[in-house]
């Protein structure tokens, strides 16, 4: 028990136990054994304490997350897939297409010789596989605690926890979403630029199977995504202009069903069911100082996305493997964790992909959301022609599945 008043000092400190910091942690196990690293984790919300031997049984409501097959892949790496796949939904096929035009993408796993494109998870499930994992490392769980005060020193930074403990970190990660103020509380600022879009999320039911098949339809209003859960249930990713989606928020679930019909189609069947709406607006976010002597930040904390290209945690996870292969490289060249040349490559290779993502995502809600004379007949054209032409639809499918950056 940490006496009071004392300073524990470790060598990281991971802000946050969702599923970024719960990645990293993981993938610091093999440096953790290597080197000895001291590393502590501080989640402010109580982690349910249950095993994966302990019966599954998600709720019809339960949030998913799209996870890229170049994501399959890294958690491959941390020894966690097997256990995380037995409960995910693989992606086969991604139609693309427009409102109100002929024109269509479609993105094959069977063309790309792959058993899926990505897979739709629980996000309880992929925490409950995570924890499970975490819990076979010798590390030190602050939980549920926040961080109070964090201040810069020479060696990194002191943390003043609100369960009365006080850390050192040489390298203290923020991986808590943004939402603690930490990122303020140090003077690191964001750019923002809002879309003037809300996100209302659901659950729905289908009346004929999904095949595996993730639907990405653009509509006047903003784009309308649909990915494939167990049975004939999808998760809808819906975006209004924002103001206009508690209109629907409110709406009787019937209506509300008609409505979204009306919007998507009959691609995949009637609408029968719809659960728990959720909205929140959409804003593209980028930390300005994602590292500093002794501070990186990570995931929703260094930035947040537009939801239309599914890549906010696929980038997120990227960034969690990048950082402990650039620790490794720092440890491996004697520098101190925390200091700068590791941190500054690391941003480096961060920053390209971050960039890429940004423009792919943002360039496509810009695309679809102008209406210019005779552009919704190019982009229809652009849909086609991209749906005829092999290796280009290749290219798009390989930047869906994560694995070209």
């Amino acid at each position: 028990m940490q006496a009071s008043g004392q300073t524990v000092t470790h060598d990281i400190v991971i802000v946050g136990g969702g599923l970024v910091g719960a990645s990293l942690g993981c993938a610091l196990a093999p440096l953790i054994e290597r080197y000895g690293w001291k590393v502590a984790i501080i989640e402010a919300a109580p982690l349910p304490a249950k095993s994966l031997d302990e019966a599954w049984q998600p709720s019809f409501d339960a949030r998913a997350s799209a996870i890229a097959e170049g994501s399959a892949q890294r958690f491959r790496q941390l020894g966690v897939w097997e256990a995380m796949q037995t409960e995910a939904t693989p992606i086969k096929r991604i139609h693309i297409s427009e409102r109100g035009r002929l024109g269509a993408t479609r993105l094959n796993a069977d063309e790309l010789g792959v058993d899926a494109l990505g897979h739709v998870i629980p996000n309880a499930w992929m925490g409950r596989v995570l924890h499970q994992r975490l819990n076979a490392l010798p590390l030190e769980w602050h939980c549920p605690a926040k961080v109070d005060n964090i201040t810069p020193t020479p060696q990194g930074h002191d943390l003043m926890l609100s369960d009365g403990s006080r850390l050192h970190g040489a390298l203290t990660v923020l991986a808590d979403g943004g939402r603690s103020g930490l990122k303020e509380q140090l003077g690191i600022g964001s750019r923002r630029e809002a879309y003037q879009q809300t996100a209302l999320i659901a659950h729905v039911g289908v009346s004929q199977p999904h095949q595996g098949v993730a639907y990405e339809r653009f509509t006047q209003a903003g784009p309308i995504a649909l990915l494939p859960l167990p049975g004939q249930t999808m998760e809808l990713i819906w975006t209004h202009s924002t103001g206009h989606e508690q209109a629907r928020l409110d709406l009787s679930d019937g209506d509300f069903l008609a409505q979204l019909q009306t919007a998507f189609g009959d691609r995949v069947g009637r609408f029968t069911r719809v659960g728990q709406r959720h909205s929140y607006p959409l804003t593209l976010i980028t930390a300005e100082e994602p590292v500093r002597p002794g501070l990186a930040v990570l995931g929703n904390a260094a930035h947040a996305l537009h939801p239309v290209a599914g890549q906010g945690f696929n980038l997120a996870l990227r960034g969690v493997m990048d950082l402990v292969e650039a620790l490794e490289k720092g440890e491996l060249a004697k520098r101190p964790l925390g200091d700068m040349t590791t941190l500054q490559a690391f941003e480096r290779q961060r920053a390209q992909d971050r960039a890429n993502v940004i423009r792919f995502s943002d360039g496509l809600i810009r695309l679809f959301g102008m209406n210019l004379p005779f552009l919704p007949h190019a982009r229809a054209a652009g849909l086609v022609g991209l749906n005829i032409i092999g290796p280009l639809r290749k290219g798009l499918a390989r930047r869906a599945m994560g694995l070209e950056r």
